[in-house]
């Protein structure tokens, strides 16, 4: 068989193959955070692009929620701005959050609302500013070591978590076809600016639409077990004996709690899926294999 109608009839198999999903997800929330090598590396950025052009396409409704830690941190650098962490988190200083508005809702978020504009999608840059998308309040830190006797508290500034979600400027986007692209910043009750986590701001997106998946696209395969097989899928129960023998820890640890604050509270699944392949979001939204962990409540 000439190698043309070869190629074309695996790609034929693979949009039957996708029918049966596409049918179930059509109109249907998917909120995706993303970051990592999928948003560096320059082939990997452009078919995160394509992905979600195509969902939107068919008919779901795809939400972006981005990071930039490491593009906020080289900015830092170059403005000989010292970067302090606490417990994993930068201390954000008025300076600072100066910096983390301008890459974060200027260089960062219009590049992805760039690409996904020139792969044939309507995006629409938003930070939790516009419109009160996010109310916000200040993060408190406990800190603890073993010789203190009770955990102190600490400021870290303009570090905040999500307090509200106003709903009602992405219903409009989505009514209006289209993709809304939200950069982790959100304002307090006094104005102020605050830095969020953007795993736990696609997280609170995902819980207040009830959306029908949460992906957090990652530098890993997914979660893994003690020989370091990928698990496929997991129920919440599974998930949290995985955490409590020790299988899931460290720096995997807030992830999954996301993933599984937001299938708790009622998204239908949530998804921890391998960044560094192309066309990842769609291989797992789209194919019998996927690329990654997905976490739900229903019987697996």
């Amino acid at each position: 068989m000439p190698l043309n109608r070869q190629q074309a009839m695996q790609t034929a198999e693979v949009l039957s193959e996708a029918v049966p999903y596409i049918q179930r997800f059509v109109g249907k929330t998917i909120v995706i955070k993303y970051g990592g090598n999928a948003m560096t590396d320059d082939k990997l950025k452009n078919s995160f692009a394509r992905d979600i052009v195509m969902m939107k396409l068919i008919g779901l409704n795809p939400i972006v929620v981005h990071g930039g830690g490491p593009q906020i941190g080289d900015l830092l650098q170059k403005l000989n701005i010292e970067s302090h962490f606490i417990n994993g988190m930068r201390v954000t200083d008025s300076k600072t959050m100066d910096v983390v508005e301008m890459v974060l809702g200027g260089m960062v978020n219009k590049e992805i609302v760039g690409l996904i504009n020139s792969n044939g999608g309507k995006a629409i840059g938003l930070t939790g500013k516009d419109g009160h998308l996010l109310g916000a309040r200040k993060l408190r830190v406990k800190h603890k070591t073993p010789e203190m006797e009770a955990p102190e508290i600490i400021d870290i500034g303009h570090v905040g978590e999500v307090e509200h979600v106003n709903t009602a400027v992405l219903d409009m986007l989505a009514d209006s076809d289209f993709i809304p692209v939200i950069a982790p910043i959100g304002v307090g009750s006094d104005g102020a600016s605050y830095n969020i986590n953007a795993d736990l701001v696609a997280g609170k997106v995902a819980e207040v639409l009830k959306a029908e998946k949460l992906m957090l696209l990652t530098n890993i395969a997914g979660v893994m077990d003690k020989e370091g097989n990928v698990l496929t899928g997991l129920s919440t129960k599974q998930v949290d004996e995985l955490i409590a023998d020790g299988t899931i820890y460290g720096g995997m640890l807030p992830k999954i709690d996301c993933a599984l604050s937001a299938v708790k509270s009622g998204v239908v699944s949530a998804h921890i899926i391998d960044g560094r392949v192309e066309h990842s979001c769609l291989l797992e939204i789209f194919t019998d294999e996927g690329v990654g962990t997905l976490i739900t409540n229903r019987t697996l």
